[in-house]
């Protein structure tokens, strides 16, 4: 017999929980629903692993899929992680992992398994999953896609200031038309008929960050460090919010000083101000840290 929870069965508790984590899944990006008078809060998850990256750089998916695990079940208020698949993906579902395939720093593989399973753990079949990046808008699936799952690795920017959630969706249109202002206006990508109220997950790769580049497409490994954390959240501008706060903590402890980010991240905070996808604000981000805390810059 379920546990109680004044008058609501323990289950039942964790499960209203979880809806309003979500934000019903879709249309509210993850801003959960406020009590009159109040604003929007959203939920944000870091969890770090010490063990998740080695010394070598080589990704442990054992551990990134217990750190998705941990991550879920804290973002929903359930116990078990494909109840939490279950609750943001049907089985009825057509489903595209969107993916970043920059070659210095693409979406991890063992991560894209582990969200894989998770979606199949929720009933979907295997020839209803398919995950793209800059192929998205031919690929069959992507085309029909009933739900998506974003995730890409943080990284600094030299036309948007940082490689973020919101942009990583900019590849369901045509990037030129998205880079005014520094990339000023990406969270109008969220309002695409391909995109429109289909994410149900957002998961921004913090394992290795980039924290300073040199120009367009530059990268180089000095500028990288084993942070070993992943942001979960169904928020995408909050989950950038949180990210953009600890590359930017970062940059002061590598430089000795407060260097600003050129050109500034703004579409982050536009994303919330002006086309109101998500939580920009830290006061109003429920942030949740889990596991290895040393040296975590927020």
């Amino acid at each position: 017999m379920a546990e109680k929870t004044d008058g609501l069965t323990r289950r039942g508790f964790f499960r209203g929980a979880g809806l309003a984590a979500v934000g019903g899944a879709v249309g509210l990006a993850g801003a959960q629903e406020a009590a009159p008078g109040t604003k929007k809060t959203s939920r944000v998850i870091l969890i770090r692993d010490e063990q998740a990256v080695s010394d070598a750089g080589v990704i442990d998916g054992a551990r990134i899929q217990k750190m998705m695990d941990q991550a879920i079940t804290s973002l929903f208020g359930m116990e078990d992680p494909a109840d939490c698949w279950k609750l943001i993906i049907k089985p009825d579902d057509i489903v595209g992992l969107k993916t970043n395939v920059w070659r210095h720093l693409p979406t991890p593989p063992e991560l894209v398994k582990v969200l894989r399973r998770g979606v199949m753990a929720a009933g979907v079949p295997a020839e209803n999953i398919d995950e793209g990046d800059r192929d998205v808008q031919k690929r069959d699936i992507f085309k029909r896609a009933t739900a998506l799952i974003n995730s890409r690795p943080m990284r600094t920017h030299s036309w948007s200031g940082v490689g973020s959630l919101i942009k990583n969706y900019i590849t369901f249109d045509n990037p030129p038309d998205y880079h005014d202002d520094a990339c000023a206006d990406l969270a109008k990508l969220w309002e695409l008929p391909i995109v429109k109220g289909k994410t149900r997950l957002n998961v921004l790769v913090m394992l290795t960050p980039q924290f300073h580049n040199g120009g367009p497409h530059h990268f180089d490994l000095m500028y990288t460090w084993p942070y070993k954390g992943l942001i979960v959240s169904t928020d995408p501008v909050a989950a950038d919010a949180v990210g953009l706060k600890i590359i930017q903590a970062k940059r002061r402890e590598a430089f000795g000083e407060d260097r600003p980010l050129q050109p500034t991240a703004h579409h982050i905070e536009l994303a919330d101000k002006v086309h109101k996808l998500g939580v920009a604000d830290m006061d109003r981000i429920d942030l949740v840290r889990l596991g290895w805390e040393a040296n975590a810059l927020i």
